[in-house]
């Protein structure tokens, strides 16, 4: 009998043939040890079958447009988690409440809208996030990353933000890397904080420069470290026009409260003095009656 044909080798190839049976692998896609990579594969939505031991996931390139909560918290020990190029919206709030543990998340090349506190507050672990070239990411809040202190490379280029709150990136103890490049800031007197938050921060800000002003119109291009000399001396040693409104209000205010103050003293010493010759004439008319 042939070796491939021996009861030994037969055995082998039952057992092997049962343990591939064993191993779930999403369709269309390969597996490897803790890694499911489903790049690429023109999928509609978020695959089935993924191993529950899955520590690395790779979904870039393709077109899912809804990331499913339930089935992401399945994947406790995920730490890996890539979604580039599909059609994230901005559906997003408690989507990762399930996978504490992920350190790394792309969503990049997407459409998501907004960030907000509920988006990535039970993501405790996160080091990367990347949610750059989302062009109709228009508002992240102040304290959309409250809880993410140990992020440190945070990327955000080439999105539709204007205006990014200094508190939202000051406050993260480990951050060592920022991406700001290619957005549409809004340089005035709002965003002076951030700017000089940008030039004396130890952050390192790839492409600096292309971290540009895209409003108003007079700073259109300008690089942070002018913009912050230009808006230094417009905001800080010039009055706008509210500011004149504001400053005539109070000299109005205090001319009336002045004109009322002298008009009550007047009145006040008419009616002293009223009062004192009429106490002076009753005084003229006892002496007269007593002679």
């Amino acid at each position: 009998m042939s070796p491939s044909g021996s009861p030994w080798s037969l055995s082998l190839m039952f057992l092997l043939g049962m343990a591939s049976q064993g191993i779930s692998c999403p369709s269309r896609c390969s597996c490897q040890y803790l890694e499911v990579n489903c790049t690429g594969q023109q999928l509609q939505e978020f695959p089935e079958d993924i191993p529950l031991d899955t520590r690395q996931l790779i979904l870039a390139a393709n077109n899912v447009s809804y990331l499913p909560g339930v089935e992401l918290s399945f994947l406790a020990d995920l730490v890996y988690l890539d979604c580039r190029k599909n059609l994230l919206g901005d559906d997003l709030d408690f989507t990762f409440i399930g996978v504490a543990r992920l350190v790394y998340l792309d969503l990049s090349f997407n459409n998501l809208t907004q960030v907000t506190f509920s988006t990535f507050s039970h993501l405790l672990s996160l080091v990367v996030l990347k949610i750059s070239d989302n062009p109709n990411l228009v508002a992240i809040e102040k304290d959309a990353f409250a809880n993410n202190t140990w992020l440190r490379h945070l990327d955000v280029s080439r999105t539709g933000l204007t205006f990014l709150d200094t508190s939202t990136v000051q406050d993260l103890p480990n951050l060592r890397f920022l991406g700001l490049s290619d957005n549409l800031w809004h340089c005035n007197c709002s965003f002076l904080d951030f700017i000089t938050w940008m030039m004396e921060s130890d952050v390192h800000f790839p492409d600096a420069d292309n971290i540009t002003c895209y409003t108003p119109a007079g700073l259109r291009a300008l690089r942070m470290p002018a913009a912050e000399a230009q808006l230094h001396f417009s905001c800080l040693t010039q009055l706008h026009k509210q500011d004149y409104v504001f400053l005539g209000l109070v000299g109005f205010c205090i001319f009336l409260a002045g004109t009322m103050a002298a008009w009550l003293a007047g009145v006040c010493a008419v009616i002293y003095e009223a009062h004192a010759s009429k106490g002076e004439e009753e005084e003229e008319e006892e002496e007269e009656e007593d002679t």
